[in-house]
């Protein structure tokens, strides 16, 4: 199964990887590294969109979900029922987010692998016959970050970002899902902080590029959905 999961997920990744570096990524570790976390953004985008829009959805029906808690506080199987069919009315699954973590993990613990083991020769020996293995590996971003390294302006800017996408999920109002929402924007940056610490900036550098994608994937879908009447 690990011979499978290297064959089908590792080694592509990681010829991509090179490939960008070898090319568009003018021999800088770092653009490769956001170049590839792009890419397969692009290639995960119908994932991404229908999770990111079932959040936004569950913000813009906040309101309608506390009134039904409060008006069926004493009755918990008329509450269930009502909010499932609100869920169905706004085409909303509350599991989603679940389902989409589910998805998306194997590719997360791929590119994970892949930043972990680094370009070792080892690692080269994988490549495909069309991918050429660099002479000189530049293992940095912009001249300036050593992705070898743990570096504390990746860290920062990493954990910032996904403080702000996480506030950007926070339910409207004062109700418990609000307050929920708010710790939870709070734990994810701080987990964030503690794995990057421990960590070298190759996976900080991708943390943070995906954050940011999900950032802006996440203010488009939020203007479109909250500013419907749908």
């Amino acid at each position: 199964m690990s011979n499978l999961f290297h064959i089908l997920l590792i080694q592509p990744l990681f010829n991509a990887l090179i490939g960008f570096y070898n090319t568009i990524a003018f021999r800088d570790m770092g653009l490769a590294i956001i170049l590839l976390t792009i890419a397969v953004r692009f290639v995960l985008y119908p994932l991404f969109y229908h999770g990111l829009k079932n959040q936004a959805m569950m913000q813009k029906i906040q309101p309608h979900i506390e009134e039904i808690q409060k008006k069926h506080k004493d009755d918990k199987e008329k509450q269930a029922l009502e909010m499932m069919a609100l869920w169905k009315e706004h085409k909303v699954n509350p599991f989603s987010g679940f389902l989409l973590l589910l998805v998306q993990l194997p590719i997360i613990l791929a590119i994970y692998r892949v930043f972990l083991d680094g370009v070792s020769e080892k690692a080269l020996e994988g490549l495909y016959s069309f991918v050429s293995a660099p002479e000189v590996l530049n293992n940095t971003f912009l001249g300036v970050v050593d992705l070898s390294s743990k570096s504390m302006i990746i860290v920062v800017l990493a954990t910032a970002a996904a403080y702000i996408q996480g506030r950007m999920a926070i339910p409207k109002g004062n109700s418990k899902s609000a307050e929920i929402g708010k710790k939870m924007s709070l734990i994810a940056p701080a987990i964030i902080l503690v794995i990057l610490l421990n960590f070298s900036s190759a996976i900080g550098l991708y943390i943070l590029t995906t954050t940011v994608f999900s950032i802006f994937q996440q203010a488009v879908i939020n203007k479109k959905i909250h500013g419907s009447t749908a």
